[in-house]
């Protein structure tokens, strides 16, 4: 099963340059939460953006996807096309694309699932995550999140599954 997993703002800002344009520890937590035990696949510039003392992310399977050759961080695998990804992981394992914007644009038409945290904000920023077609999309849950002292606005967490 392939996940996307996001936060988004409400204008669909999902970055600032190589970082977040929010503080939202709620989110964090579930990202953390829902991805353990599983496979996190992300883009070079995603993975490089993480605190180089939670790289790779703990107890997930890192899959790096990039074009650079030779790039290989240490305790992550590297492949450089997502076909290398079927041949790596099993039927059976959620992966959970992480990003950034070229990883979900790419990965977007084959996903199963969207996991959105719905920011109540609108944020600035210079990534988006892609449109879709909502219509292709079946809502199955939305959880509202209120903002706790280590977060900068409100949330909601929304689950989408395809419609095939």
């Amino acid at each position: 099963m392939l996940s996307l997993i996001v936060a988004r703002a409400q204008n669909g800002i999902i970055g600032q340059g190589n970082g977040l344009p929010w503080r939202l520890s709620t989110d964090q937590k579930y990202f953390k939460r829902v991805t353990t035990g599983h496979v996190v696949l992300m883009g070079r510039k995603t993975y490089e953006s993480i605190p180089s003392k939670w790289r790779p992310l703990p107890d997930r399977r890192n899959i790096i996807l990039s074009r650079q050759d030779g790039y290989s961080p240490e305790g992550a695998e590297v492949i450089q096309n997502l076909e290398q990804l079927q041949q790596i992981t099993r039927p059976d394992e959620i992966v959970f694309v992480a990003g950034g914007a070229e990883i979900y644009a790419l990965t977007l038409p084959i996903a199963d699932r969207l996991l959105i945290t719905e920011v109540c904000m609108e944020a600035e920023g210079d990534v988006f995550f892609p449109p879709f077609e909502l219509s292709n999309w079946k809502l199955v849950r939305k959880d509202f999140q209120p903002r706790q002292d280590k977060d900068d606005c409100d949330m909601f967490f929304t689950e989408y599954v395809t419609i095939r």
